[in-house]
């Protein structure tokens, strides 16, 4: 019967996660159709072996579980998995800092190689007794429809994370995963022909993130306001695949939809949220622990090319339920089997592929490989319609009693509202990823009071245009929802009209589509594209089929291309007192910590000088793997109008790193000036460019190997830094009682200029290099003629200097 088929799949991967089961008890009740299970305990070994994170769990609880099967209706209703109540508690790995699985490229391509050597073996749940009423075809078919509809609902999950004093909190009421139709539904679905499509959407309800400081007892002495409270937002996922009979989708599509999302950061938040984002920065590059001599940033491939989702995903996926070993088998990997797996592996085709590098024993360097031609095209997507990030400063409340917990207040001071905000992800496989962002409009302004002084209180009846100190792009108004272009949310999308996708995966053609022009026409305050791609050649992604008869001795010519491309559209920026005092503040509130840095590079160690063979001098002179960085400003006005009032005397020795008097100051009253003289700088354009290479340190000591190195060589030993400034002009303005702008008053007409400046990697490898800094500035003969308005510039100087 089916109950022999089913029982078995779910009983396996119940019993691997949780402890302290009776198998008995749990076949009696699945038998009855319905378990609840309570008061559980997880196997955190188990969990920590499948997800391959650089966290240990400390703890993880489900208070009840409960699963329904419908015995009567597997074809046609959902089997219904419902946690109620999960906690987990983690912290980084203790071993994180020493030996970070990724903190060189061999490390990393080794580890590559080891966990997709695990992950490609297919799995094997407990073997069924056969039923001669049941062909197997069809216990494989009903097996596979009974997981791609399965629905499982999430209450109450809390994880939390600590390191050092830092406790971060997530809790989300409820989460729900099911099946939907073309609509977006809910239904029971299959893969059937011609579309070969499988929906999915996740509902994720009141997300409250919390940010608080524990003592060194471990306790919370008193609760920050939470980071972000009771958010809702969606995810839809989209599956195509080939054939019905694919394991692996062809494309893969997962895009998270938010339509309000408001954050909060008080000054004490601040360092520890800029903490969690270093150690994001810090896992994602693997520059956990110190840097060795061998230890580079790119750490091959790997890092440029699948940020974050290839570890955390499992190639053995939907369909695989029958081949394998017993040992591999785990509730998260059948779990993972209905998100498919982000990146495939060769070895499933016998190939043996475990990464795209791997050791050399000859040459001791990295190694290309072929690279499964089964990798789908995957697609992640984030979209917001409005977002906020509001900056607070607390302040300890005086009526807190001496038993009482301590109870602070909190006071707005700076807002950063955002429209239409997009992050999009596209690889395929290693050899290509892209990621772009783009923010529709922007602005930022001023709230309430600073550091005693009220400039925005509301007795104050100013208007909220003087509060706005930065205006960048457009509003949704104008630009309409083309920030969710071909998105699953966007209506006119292919997947939504029943037409496959197609995607630009070639890096030139990339780059000739997705211009400037292109993405400030669709955001219009800010773009940013960054595009990493791996290459042959002759110019054609890396990939199986490109190299069918590879010698190890004769490796293929890799390219690797590393671009990003930042424009920022119009703006208009006003740093009159109230923003330049915010600002300053936060800022120093970012160094109000004693957090020791996640990395401490070593000091450049010259090696002796070793043999290069002619034929790597002349790989490395036809092409060299460079980072390219370009940044674009459009259209700016900047006006500094003159100081109001003036405490940067408190602020700036806190950022210079001076210790600072806690004495009460006198606080100035603040009083609108008006009329009130401004300078005023307007540019057209600025551009900055900065080159780099990948893999700087062989480069240098390649060079340095050499009598006389060629120039390509000795260019790449060289940072390159380009600064070009279009249609720079200055001038005095006033702003009237109304806050107008009276015509500008020219200091120093339009001109433009440029700059260039280089710097030399490892100066210990070429110390007969005298100029190792370089720059070159050039400028018309006399851009700042002397006029009237020259004599008003000293004392709107002076205003901002003298406290």
């Amino acid at each position: 019967m089916l109950e022999s088929y089913v029982s078995p799949l779910l009983m396996s991967y119940v019993n691997r996660y949780i402890k302290n089961l009776k198998p008995s008890d749990l076949q009696l009740s699945l038998w009855g159709g319905d378990v609840v299970l309570s008061k559980l305990d997880l196997r955190l070994d188990v969990l920590e072996q499948e997800l391959k994170l650089p966290f240990t769990f400390l703890s993880g609880h489900i208070h009840e579980l409960r699963i329904h099967v419908p015995w009567t209706k597997l074809s046609s209703e959902p089997v219904v998995i419902t946690i109620n109540t999960m906690e987990c508690i983690l912290k980084l790995r203790d071993g994180a800092t020493d030996d970070n699985e990724s903190c060189t490229s061999s490390s990393t391509n080794r580890s590559a190689s080891e966990s997709s050597k695990a992950a490609s073996k297919p799995r094997r749940v407990q073997q069924a007794p056969s039923d001669p009423d049941l062909p197997p075809g069809y216990v494989q078919s009903l097996i596979r429809r009974v997981v791609n509809n399965v629905n499982i609902v999430v209450n109450n999950l809390i994880l939390k994370y600590v390191e050092d004093d830092i406790v971060l909190s997530v809790n989300i009421t409820s989460a729900e995963c099911y099946t939907v139709d073309d609509l977006w539904d809910r239904a029971f679905m299959d893969i059937i022909a011609p579309e070969l499509v499988l929906r999915k959407v996740i509902n994720f309800s009141d997300c409250t993130v919390c940010l608080d400081k524990r003592n060194a007892s471990g306790k919370i002495e008193f609760y920050q306001d939470p980071l972000l409270y009771k958010c809702s937002f969606r995810t839809r996922l989209h599956f195509t695949y080939d054939n019905i009979n694919a394991k692996i989708p062809a494309v893969i599509k997962v895009h998270t939809m938010v339509e309000s999302l408001k954050l909060s950061l008080t000054d004490q938040q601040l360092p520890m949220f800029i903490r969690l984002m270093e150690l994001g920065v810090a896992l994602y590059y693997g520059e956990m622990g110190v840097h060795g001599d061998g230890e580079k940033e790119e750490s091959g491939s790997l890092r440029e090319s699948a940020p974050g989702l290839m570890d955390a995903s499992d190639p053995s996926l939907a369909g695989q339920y029958f081949q394998g070993e017993d040992e591999d088998q785990g509730w998260m990997s059948w779990a993972w089997s209905f998100v498919p797996a982000i990146v495939s592996t060769g070895e499933e085709e016998g190939e043996g592929e475990s990464g795209f590098y791997t050791d050399s024993q000859e040459s001791g360097a990295a190694r290309p490989l072929q690279n499964s031609p089964r990798d789908p095209v995957v697609s992640v997507g984030f979209y917001c319609t409005k977002a906020s990030v509001t900056f607070k400063l607390t302040e300890s409340c005086s009526e807190s009693s001496y038993y009482s917990p301590q109870k602070v207040k909190s006071r707005e001071v700076l807002s950063v509202e955002q429209e239409g905000i997009t992050v999009e992800a596209l690889m395929m496989g290693e050899p290509f990823f892209d990621c772009q962002v783009g923010v529709v409009g922007c602005r930022a302004l001023c709230l309430k009071g600073i550091m005693g002084v009220r400039d925005f209180e509301e007795n104050m009846n100013r208007k909220e245009e003087d509060a706005v100190f930065f205006l960048c792009g457009d509003t949704l108004s104008v630009k309409g929802m083309t920030y969710l272009t071909n998105s699953l949310f966007d209506y006119r999308s292919p997947e939504n009209n029943g037409v496959r996708a197609e995607f630009i995966l070639d890096g030139n053609l990339h780059r000739e589509t997705y211009t400037e022009n292109a993405g400030l026409q669709r955001y219009g305050a800010f773009y940013m594209d960054y595009l990493y791609t791996m290459e042959n050649s002759s110019r054609v992604c890396v990939g199986l089929q490109d190299f069918p008869a590879l010698r190890k001795d004769e490796p293929p010519l890799v390219q690797e291309t590393s671009a990003k491309r930042i424009v920022v559209g119009p703006l208009d920026v006003q740093l009159h007192s109230s923003a330049v005092h915010r600002i300053l503040k936060m800022a120093a509130c970012t160094l109000d910590h004693e957090y020791q840095p996640y990395c401490k590079p070593q000091p450049d160690v010259v090696e002796e000088r070793v043999s290069v063979v002619p034929e790597q001098v002349s790989a490395l002179e036809e092409f060299i793997p460079t980072r390219q960085t370009s940044v674009t400003l459009m259209r700016a006005t900047v006006t500094v109008p003159a100081a109001e009032y003036n405490l940067l005397h408190l602020l700036l020795p806190v950022l210079l790193g001076h210790k600072v008097s806690t004495a009460q100051t006198s606080v100035p009253q603040f009083q609108l000036l008006r009329p009130l003289p401004a300078l005023q700088l307007q540019f057209e354009r600025v551009t900055f460019e900065h080159s780099v290479p990948m893999y700087e340190q062989e480069v240098t000591r390649t060079a340095s190997s050499l009598n006389q190195p060629s120039d390509t060589l000795l260019h790449h030993c060289y940072t390159h830094c380009y600064l070009k400034v279009f249609e720079l002009q200055a001038g005095l303005t006033v702003i009237d009682s109304e806050g107008v702008f009276q015509p500008l008053i020219p200091i120093i007409p339009s001109f433009s200029t440029a700059l260039y400046g280089k710097q030399l990697h490892l100066p210990a490898y070429c110390p007969h290099r005298t100029s190792r800094r370089p720059r070159t500035f050039e400028t018309p003969t006399n851009p700042d003629q002397r006029n009237p308005g020259r004599v008003l510039l000293k004392a709107l100087s002076g205003s901002a200097v003298c406290p």
